[in-house]
């Protein structure tokens, strides 16, 4: 069972309110996240931004018209996004578990935005139970959005924090890993409960659940671990020319599975 206390401690420490703002491989993720959203949820209606931290796109979905409610596991970065909300764009700022949406009625929402429940939780059970609460709250036909780590991007990714931080990986987690997609991280500090899917798994657990899959891809795509260079570029046109490219290979399967994070779009079907 994931350990939800290990989560929200993490969260206490992790400057996730700056996340995308400190450096460009978070700049980036937040501009394609954003192109990804206005290119796929619906035109206006309501939307439950699960897990949404301090509100990176609450406040900006808020401010294109949406009515938007905003849902996290930690109590401490819904602190903060209640600061920022000084013009109460919010229509709700609530402490929910991914797995338990009984505080929202059947049916109540256009779109579900879910960027990070599925980084952490790590029985399956877990992730079916936030999958039917998703299907449960969203209106006939309405759209999720979900995100996740790739297992071999997630997976390869505990090599390299060996590297760099031994003392949170020794040779038995780092089989779990390889072997079940789980991080069970040996230490208080860094990234905790930890689940890497495959994508062909996410695709079949929505769908189980009565979801049609609309696209999957790779958020950031082929400019993954190059985001401080691709800003860098000088000539317009060669950089509209990858960027281009980018957006035109995310959804290949070798992409998704080692560029980092990827998105499952969805629409309810049953």
């Amino acid at each position: 069972m994931t350990d939800f206390n290990r989560i929200r401690a993490y969260y206490q420490h992790f400057d996730e309110d700056h996340r995308l703002q400190n450096d460009a491989s978070g700049r980036l993720e937040y501009e394609m996240t954003m192109q990804i959203l206005q290119e796929h949820l619906p035109e206006k209606g309501r939307i439950l931004d699960l897990g949404g931290a301090t509100g990176a796109y609450s406040f900006p979905l808020a401010k294109m018209g949406y009515e938007v409610w905003l849902a996290d596991l930690s109590e401490a970065l819904l602190d903060i996004a209640r600061k920022k909300d000084t013009k109460n764009v919010l229509k709700g700022c609530n402490i929910v578990n991914a797995t338990d949406l009984s505080i929202y009625a059947d049916g109540f929402f256009d779109a579900v935005i879910a960027f990070g429940p599925f980084y952490h939780l790590t029985e399956e059970g877990e992730r079916q139970k936030a999958v039917r609460e998703i299907h449960r709250v969203l209106k006939p036909a309405g759209k999720v959005l979900a995100t996740f780590i790739p297992y071999l991007s997630g997976s390869i990714a505990i090599v390299d924090r060996y590297l760099f931080a031994p003392y949170q990986v020794n040779t038995e987690n780092l089989n779990e890993v390889f072997s079940s997609g789980k991080f069970n991280n040996l230490a208080p500090v860094g990234f905790q409960e930890g689940y890497y899917a495959e994508s062909e798994e996410m695709e079949q657990l929505f769908r189980a659940h009565g979801f049609q899959k609309q696209l999957m891809r790779s958020i950031r795509g082929f400019a993954y671990e190059k985001e401080e260079r691709l800003y860098q570029m000088e000539d317009p046109a060669m950089k509209a020319k990858i960027f281009d490219l980018i957006h035109q290979t995310a959804a290949r399967k070798e992409i998704i599975e080692t560029c980092g994070h990827a998105v499952y779009i969805g629409e309810k079907s049953l």
